[in-house]
């Protein structure tokens, strides 16, 4: 079952307003799949096939004269030579969306377009699916625990592969080898250990101490390997909010990871009935829901400034998107009962805060909405429709 990726239409709009489109996000999110539905007349090409490889490297001029224009570049960033050739080809000829690239690895790609393309290329990230696009394809479970554990990688849906299998081999054959294509990594299983300790602490601060300690490595090595998962699309860190307003705020980030289904797996939580035994399903449904905003604003090309923030007494809101002239609170609980309490922090943010232009917004576990005096109930389900946070109960 094809399912409709929300970024095709900005994708395809910005190839005809700039020279070269490049197109990153993790492995198996659905990259190259798209890219072929999108340029079908475009020539293909994988530089990690070793015959294009070898053939871009040791004579990029020639291999450029072959491949001169609407081509696509899979992987991309195996081949730097290219990029500086790309710059003046673009700049002569004038014409738009003439090449296309893509690659897994956000940071030599980014390295190579900001050294040789800056100005010539319309740069778009493409993650596993999102819960609207899954709710499109009538694929997405009223659960939300279904859908954690399950994650949202295309060939678990595409291929119906256990999620379990997937994971498995993801790790094993994608994961381990990015990270060692980014940095030298001399014990896998101690890496493995250390991805596994990161899953423990997803929707948690960071003490990045803490972690190095308990795996038995050293801090900068610790720091290092985090760097490479990071530039690797597997985890994320999100930033406390700036404006200190409290005596006492958090400046340490939180973790998180782009796709709960590999976190489950991490966990060893194997299905939706374990999952709420857990003590660690709330981080777990915050996790979810924050990764799907971040997706969301990729997937729909309209990138916002988001925080989290928390002061040392333990008051906290998960998720701020914004700025000062206005300015969303979100707070994530995985519970289906609706309790005064559970608005706490965004009241304590207002208050502490004396800001009159906020809206706050708790999602949950359930389905129905509610309009409390000062907070919306939104259900989870609908959370990430649109990424500038906007709900109006009344409508519906």
């Amino acid at each position: 079952m094809m399912i409709q990726r929300e970024i095709a239409s900005a994708i395809k709009s910005l190839a005809t307003k700039y020279p070269v489109i490049a197109l990153t996000g993790p492995r198996q999110s659905g990259k190259t799949t798209l890219l072929k539905q999108l340029f079908p007349d475009y020539e293909y090409l994988s530089l990690e096939n070793p015959d294009v490889l070898e053939f871009a490297e040791t004579d990029t001029k020639g291999f450029l004269k072959r491949y001169a224009k609407f081509v696509i570049f899979d992987e991309a960033q195996r081949a730097p030579a290219l990029f500086s050739y790309l710059q003046g080809i673009v700049d002569e000829s004038g014409i738009m969306g003439q090449f296309i690239l893509s690659g897994s690895q956000n940071f030599h790609l980014m390295q190579n377009i900001t050294q040789s393309l800056a100005g010539r290329v319309a740069i778009f990230r493409l993650f596993p699916f999102d819960l609207q696009e899954l709710r499109s394809a009538n694929l997405l479970s009223e659960n939300y625990a279904d859908n954690l554990v399950k994650g949202f990688y295309p060939a678990i849906y595409d291929r119906n592969i256990p999620a379990k299998t997937f994971y498995f081999n993801y790790v094993q054959t994608y994961i381990q080898r990015d990270v060692s294509e980014i940095i030298a990594i001399k014990d896998l299983r101690l890496f493995q250990n250390f991805l596994s300790l990161c899953a423990t602490r997803a929707g948690q601060l960071l003490n990045l101490n803490a972690l190095a300690n308990e795996c038995g490595i050293s801090q900068p090595t610790a720091k290092s390997w985090l760097s490479a998962l990071e530039n690797s699309y597997v985890v994320f860190l999100l930033y406390p909010y700036h404006e200190n307003f409290s005596k006492r705020i958090v400046k340490t980030p939180k973790l998180y990871f782009y796709d709960t289904g590999l976190l489950c797996y991490l966990l060893k939580i194997a299905n939706a009935e374990q999952l709420l035994l857990q003590s660690i399903k709330g981080a777990l449904f915050e996790n979810m829901m924050i990764s799907e905003y971040v997706k969301r604003m990729y997937h729909r090309n309209d990138i916002q400034d988001i925080w989290f923030w928390r002061d040392s007494a333990g008051h906290e809101v998960d998720l701020l998107v914004g700025g000062n002239l206005n300015l969303d609170l979100i707070e994530f609980k995985a519970t289906h009962t609706i309790m005064n309490d559970l608005f706490k922090g965004l009241t304590f943010f207002e208050v502490a805060s004396e800001k009159n232009n906020l809206s706050k917004t708790l999602v949950y576990a359930g389905l129905e909405y509610q309009r409390r005096s000062t907070v919306d109930v939104m259900p989870w389900i609908d959370f990430g429709k649109t990424t500038k946070f906007d709900v109006s109960i009344t409508n519906k």
